[in-house]
């Protein structure tokens, strides 16, 4: 019989979510060009239709195997996911990019709060530090004067949402049930999505390049995305997971930097640096003492 690594399995889902961090920082310019030409909610509906037909065809008998209790689970988790990309989305098209990759961030705060209020679960004083050491990176990353104004509230109120999918995850996901959760958590988006935006019919994208965009955000981002980080979360609690995602602002200003012509700064260094030693921070302490922040519910 097979037995698995506890160690390595733990360092694998931390770096696939590092990479899901990475693939999230390289849309937040694709997005923002792509919705000069797509309304909102027709990008979202298109991307997350497209992302389900993709894992449906790949996994068609997954979602059979899921137990009741998990099916319920996923679609809970999909509304969360669903109507967060919305505000969000609609968010970034009010917000300039960087105080949007900002608020949406401040779920690295959100996250441990909900986990202790909902889950009665003790954060450790060394997470608390990360998650702070996290949020203020962030703002040095990001901000350059921060006027709260419809566009940032829709965009905080995502990143609570975000939480609670990062929470729910955290109690709910298995590494056994990761495909099937993955791909309903998908459909109930899109559908969530596409209802929104039925009513006055949907605008498809009418270049190719914008076409291109959209499979890479449906496949990539979305579809893998989701699996990968419902796989990693049936393995790490959900406050680790939120302090290694806050990396995303910071992988969005290196693609700025990188493909946009950005000028590289002291305070794209020094946020950056923050928000790299925060990850760190939760990576290198003792197991005991992240991995028991959390419980895992089991079904």
């Amino acid at each position: 019989m097979h037995v698995e690594q506890p160690g390595r399995t733990t360092l694998l889902a931390s770096l696939v979510l590092l990479a899901l961090a990475a693939c999230w920082g390289s849309t937040f310019f694709l997005i923002k060009d792509l919705l000069d030409r797509v309304p909102t909610l027709d990008f979202l509906a298109v991307r997350f239709s497209i992302a389900s037909i993709v894992l449906l065809l790949v996994a068609p008998r997954a979602i059979s195997r899921l137990s009741p209790a998990v099916r319920r689970h996923a679609v809970v988790l999909g509304l969360l996911y669903g109507v967060a990309q919305i505000l969000q989305t609609a968010g970034l098209a009010h917000t300039p990019a960087s105080v949007s990759g900002f608020v949406t961030g401040l779920y690295v705060v959100c996250t441990p709060l909900l986990a202790a209020a909902i889950l009665r679960t003790r954060i450790p004083p060394v997470t608390w530090v990360a998650v702070a050491l996290a949020t203020v990176g962030l703002g040095v990353l990001a901000l350059r004067g921060l006027s709260v104004g419809f566009g940032e509230l829709i965009t905080l109120a995502s990143a609570v949402l975000y939480a609670l999918h990062i929470v729910g995850l955290g109690a709910w996901s298995t590494a056994r049930d990761a495909v099937g959760m993955t791909i309903l958590q998908v459909v109930v988006i899109a559908l969530v999505c596409t209802l929104a935006t039925a009513h006055d019919g949907i605008v498809l994208p009418s270049r190719t390049a914008d076409w291109v965009s959209v499979g890479y955000m449906a496949v990539i981002v979305g579809a893998a995305g989701l699996l990968g980080q419902t796989w990693a979360q049936a393995h790490l609690p959900p406050t680790r997971t939120a302090i290694i995602m806050s990396m995303e602002p910071v992988f969005a200003s290196v693609f700025a930097v990188w493909l946009g012509g950005e000028d590289l700064t002291q305070r794209l260094l020094l946020g950056g640096a923050m928000v790299l030693v925060a990850m760190l921070i939760v990576e290198l302490a003792p197991r005991r003492v992240v991995e028991g922040e959390v419980p895992h519910i089991a079904v």
